[in-house]
């Protein structure tokens, strides 16, 4: 791998660069670019064009760039995470219609939790995860499942940083996370009331893949009231095991009896019936 003269490679330049944006923060000048980057103004200006080149960044009139839509077209052809969604997402839009506020499904990445895709009602309670954005583990319903199915490592890297304070319901010590943990560990979910908005109720369960290891996590956003829970709670383990059977199918050798129709496109679509033979006729006759 090519190197600068800083002993740094550039592959890592362009990677800082194209982290210096967030789902928050999508919209950034030259300067900006530089200063979150941790790079000096003249090595900005010159991967800032290399990756403009490349229509990984794109520069709008007010000379300020965004991410390239060429980052989309590139992620959109693996089977990992927005394969994921794109699995999911029947299953979150049946949540979703039931529960007519917020349905979103997220990951765990790093020490944060990413969310994959969120679907909200116009008139729904306060909401502030975004699509491609990230929240703090212990503030979340879909944080505290995520860690709760960690590694201790992930744990004690949650404990040895701050934990930021949302309001005053939000998890502060090590005592009251390892409660929540082993609360979320017994009961099979994370209800998380007033703790990023003290409006919001966030309520989350876990989504286990083929070999039961859980890889993703299924919440709603809902009012913080005197409303039951378990309603939800229950909705959302039925559309759980949904997306884990639909993950478990899409893996599934072509031609096996429970493998759905799509062929090789099968982990990165769900589409109509029709469209998915079409897909594994296509998939099969490119392939002979």
């Amino acid at each position: 791998m090519a190197r600068a003269s800083d002993g740094e490679s550039v592959l890592h330049k362009h990677l800082r660069v194209l982290g210096a944006f967030e789902a928050a923060v999508p919209f950034l000048s030259l300067s900006e670019i530089a200063e979150r980057a941790g790079l000096a103004l003249s090595t900005a200006h010159r991967v800032v064009a290399e990756l403009e080149r490349e229509g990984l960044l794109e520069r709008l009139p007010d000379r300020t760039y965004r991410l390239g839509v060429r980052l989309w077209e590139l992620a959109c052809r693996t089977p990992g995470a927005l394969g994921l969604r794109e699995l999911a997402r029947p299953h979150l839009e049946a949540v979703q219609a039931r529960v007519r506020q917020h349905a979103q499904l997220a990951v765990l990445s790093d020490t944060e939790v990413l969310f994959l895709d969120r679907l909200s009602a116009r008139d729904a309670v306060i909401n502030a995860t975004l699509i491609g954005g990230r929240m703090p583990l212990h503030a979340t319903s879909s944080g505290l499942v995520l860690l709760a199915h960690s590694g201790q490592s992930v744990v004690d890297s949650v404990l040895a940083g701050p934990m930021r304070r949302f309001t005053p319901h939000t998890i502060q010590t090590e005592q009251q996370l390892q409660a929540a943990l082993r609360r979320v560990r017994a009961d099979g979910w994370a209800v998380c009331d007033g703790h990023i908005h003290e409006e919001s109720r966030g309520i989350a369960v876990p989504v286990y893949g083929a070999h039961r290891d859980v890889i993703a996590a299924i919440g709603v956003v809902v009012p913080n009231d005197d409303a039951p829970t378990l309603g939800h709670i229950e909705l959302l383990i039925r559309a759980a095991r949904d997306i884990s059977a639909a993950m478990r199918a899409a893996s599934l050798p072509t031609g096996h009896p429970a493998a759905t129709a799509g062929g090789r496109y099968r982990p990165l679509v769900t589409s109509s019936i029709r469209s998915m033979e079409y897909f594994e006729a296509t998939s099969t006759t490119s392939a002979s």
